[in-house]
């Protein structure tokens, strides 16, 4: 006999991410096997902003985008007495994903299989720095303030929340403390997609997202509204396709995710005709959400948008062609 539990049939599930994005480790970050727990987690609630003995805050200077240098300052203050083998800045970014997972019990004749959804994380990026100078020993009630200057990451990824998956990144300052756990101090950095790399031809996506007309399988696929496009914005399309046919058809925006419990759907879609395709009258509006996470690829991970021109024909597979567009 089997059965099968979709829940948590045996126990409690707990997720995983590194210091210092570990604030919300354990049952938060799991869930029944048709959830996605990290749908409900904010960015700024994984991190950690200070453990052990040292009190402060890292400033950051304006908003960085991929590419682009990180400046700010940093006011540190020791509540006792610090003995480290290292100090130092450094930068971190963030893979958390969820996964599904399932785990068999067997008692007697019977086997019972449970299955749930589990956001476990890595640190992709951890980039130490020599400057500025942070001492490993600090009296109690002793204050360092530095400002600093450090590279970005040059392609990426930028911070991205996709609800099955996050990337974020962190400045922190981290004391190395012998045979104890290491102490930090940190703060989030957002990092916005940098418009002039996808334009560029920077990574898989290439730089035809950020086309205003392609021609694909015969037809021609224009977006005359400005891209890359923008959260909460419409993206205006106009289509032209001789060979389309007739019947009914759609303009479609998808979504298109690698992540492992990803999500690929049907974000919004307009209905036009084959005769309109033909013509090269065929025009939609695909509206864009408010909290649409940026088209990116990086960290073992992508997320891209795809604007599809499908005709219906009865009986016979749906005529299509289909052009990448960028969202920032």
């Amino acid at each position: 006999m089997s059965i099968s539990f979709g829940g948590f049939g045996f126990s409690s599930h707990s997720g995983h991410a590194p210091s210092p994005f570990d604030a919300l480790n354990g049952g938060r970050l799991a869930g029944s096997s048709s959830s996605h727990p990290l749908h409900d987690v904010g960015i700024e609630e994984l991190l950690k902003s200070v453990d052990g003995p040292i009190s402060g805050s890292i400033t950051i200077d304006g908003q960085v985008r991929v590419g682009d240098p990180i400046n700010g300052t940093i006011d540190l203050l020791a509540m006792e007495a610090i003995d480290a083998r290292h100090a130092y800045l450094r930068l971190v970014g963030l893979r958390l994903v969820e996964e599904r997972k399932s785990e068999s019990h067997r008692t007697g004749n019977t086997t019972t299989t449970e299955s749930w959804v589990e956001a476990d994380g890595s640190l992709f990026v951890e980039s130490p720095f020599l400057e500025p100078a942070i001492p490993a020993q600090m009296a109690a009630g002793a204050e360092f303030k530095a400002s600093f200057a450090i590279p970005g990451p040059p392609l990426g990824p930028p911070t991205a929340h996709l609800g099955e998956a996050i990337v974020a990144w962190a400045v922190e300052v981290r004391f190395d403390i012998p045979m104890g756990a290491d102490f930090h101090l940190a703060t989030l950095l957002p990092i916005e997609q940098n418009p002039d790399l996808l334009a560029a031809g920077v990574g898989d996506q290439g730089g035809q997202s950020m086309l205003a007309s392609m021609d694909v399988g015969g037809g021609t696929i224009s977006v005359q509204s400005a891209l890359p496009a923008k959260p909460g914005s419409s993206l205006i399309v106009q289509a032209t396709w001789p060979s389309a046919g007739s019947g009914s058809g759609r303009i479609e925006l998808h979504r298109r995710s690698s992540a492992p419990n990803g999500v690929n759907t049907v974000m919004a879609s307009w209905n036009v005709t084959g005769a309109e395709l033909a013509s090269g009258a065929a025009r939609a509006e695909l509206a864009l959400p408010a909290d649409i996470a940026p088209s990116f690829d990086g960290a073992n991970l992508s997320l891209g948008y795809i604007v599809r021109v499908l005709v219906d024909r009865r009986f016979m597979p749906d005529n299509a062609i289909e052009r990448p567009v960028a969202v920032v």
